[in-house]
């Protein structure tokens, strides 16, 4: 299945865009083009946080501590020792994305392959990501936010090909893997690891990260970072580089 993917979608901006004496608010549930949502969000400073799905403008709740805060910088160090490890990845926390005409979303964190070596995105001239990173993260409030649905939909379709998604009230962790367009669930291995297909050596053990353990994380991590996949892996970038 092919991938429409964000340069061959790019939006022209208007002939003759208007001019504000003041500019107007950027709100929740406002039908935009990525270019309006783009040209508002600008010109708000203020706004830290805002993304359009489907054409409308989604902005999050203040962000609490052991809700999304602990266990967002605890993926993002987790990802960050893979980063580490593993040159011709590049990663992203709170990166913009451009995806397509109507979507342009804000993850927790992500992994992406250095175009050059395959990626499907790319860093545009003003400095943000087009098209889709291979693997997004997302702290959730729970199943019925919507990182669980509409998102998620938009993710698949964009041609994201992992998506791993925290449910903090449920306590329940999803890895998804894109297979012929839809997602399904990344099953644990005999001791409870998950293990990324996309990048060999990436491993993750749900239940320290619920006990809100970094270390346990971490050392999990650096099991799969010296197994032969990674090593594989690594070998394989490096060939494509030379």
């Amino acid at each position: 299945m092919s991938v429409q993917t964000a340069t061959q979608t790019r939006v022209p901006p208007p002939v003759a865009p208007p001019k504000w004496e003041t500019p107007p608010p950027l709100s929740p549930g406002d039908v935009l083009t990525r270019y309006e949502f783009e040209r508002l969000y600008h010109v708000h400073p203020e706004i830290k946080k805002a993304e359009l799905i489907e054409g409308v403008v989604f902005m999050p709740s203040p962000i609490r501590f052991q809700q999304h805060s602990q266990p967002h910088i605890h993926i993002a160090a987790w990802i960050g020792v893979y980063l580490a490890a593993t040159p011709g990845v590049q990663g992203g926390d709170n990166s913009t994305v451009r995806l397509d005409f109507e979507n342009e979303v804000q993850p927790d964190a992500l992994l992406r392959l250095e175009t050059a070596l395959g990626g499907s995105s790319r860093i545009s001239k003003d400095d943000y990501l087009e098209g889709p990173p291979e693997l997004v993260a997302e702290i959730a409030a729970s199943s019925a936010a919507y990182d669980m649905h509409i998102k998620r939909r938009v993710y698949a379709r964009s041609g994201v090909q992992e998506y791993l998604v925290a449910q903090m009230y449920e306590k329940r962790l999803d890895w998804f893997v894109l297979q012929e367009g839809v997602y399904q669930s990344l099953a644990p291995d005999d001791k409870g690891i998950l293990k990324s297909r996309i990048f060999p050596g990436l491993w993750l053990q749900p239940a320290a990260f619920w006990n809100g353990d970094l270390a346990a994380m971490l050392a999990t991590l650096q099991e799969g970072l010296a197994s032969a996949e990674h090593a594989e892996f690594i070998k394989k970038l490096n060939n494509i580089q030379n």
